[in-house]
């Protein structure tokens, strides 16, 4: 059985499609790569798989079980599908430490591994008004994987990164 199962979604907006009857599965541990040029639909698909926007036709499975959309679900998003949008928001006036416990479902220990993967133990202290976009592109990953998602979509996950960080992020 596939971990993600994606069958003949579409998206109208406007009068136009966003997204046009993609199909496609996915393995557990496999990585899938979508590509394409700006306005060509990827993260209204990136949003229809995580559960935050409601395909007009198709369904998506996730582990068997359809994934269900902001029209059927009070609060939308599933809660063992991690997305990260390329806005990466974060909080204004909130210490970095504060964003990251929001969320955090791992010990201390292990939640600090991933920190430094990311390389940003040295940001702890600082709001997150006082960051770089890299810096709060890194922050945003981090929390999103202290959650445990079994799913993790990226919506250019690489933007703001620097050649060293985008390196290192790329090598996990």
């Amino acid at each position: 059985m596939a971990l993600l199962s994606v069958n003949g979604i579409s998206r109208l907006e406007k009068g136009e499609y966003v997204v046009k009857d993609v199909s496609f599965e996915q393995q557990a541990f496999q990585k899938i790569a979508i590509a394409g040029e700006t306005g060509s639909g990827k993260t209204s698909l990136l949003k229809m798989i995580a559960g935050l926007v409601q395909p007009d036709t198709g369904k998506i499975l996730f582990e068997g079980k359809r994934v269900l959309g902001p029209f059927e679900k009070l609060l939308p998003g599933h809660p063992r599908i991690g997305y990260l949008s390329q806005h990466f928001e974060l909080r204004n006036n909130y210490r970095v430490e504060e964003e990251l416990e929001a969320k955090n479902l791992l010990e201390e220990g292990e939640a600090e591994k991933i920190y430094a993967v990311c390389r940003i133990e040295h940001l702890l202290k600082r709001k997150t008004d006082q960051l770089s976009g890299g810096e709060r592109q890194r922050i945003v990953l981090a929390r999103l994987l202290t959650t445990l998602p079994s799913l993790l979509l990226l919506d250019e996950p690489f933007s703001n990164l620097d050649p060293i960080h985008k390196a290192i992020i790329k090598s996990v």
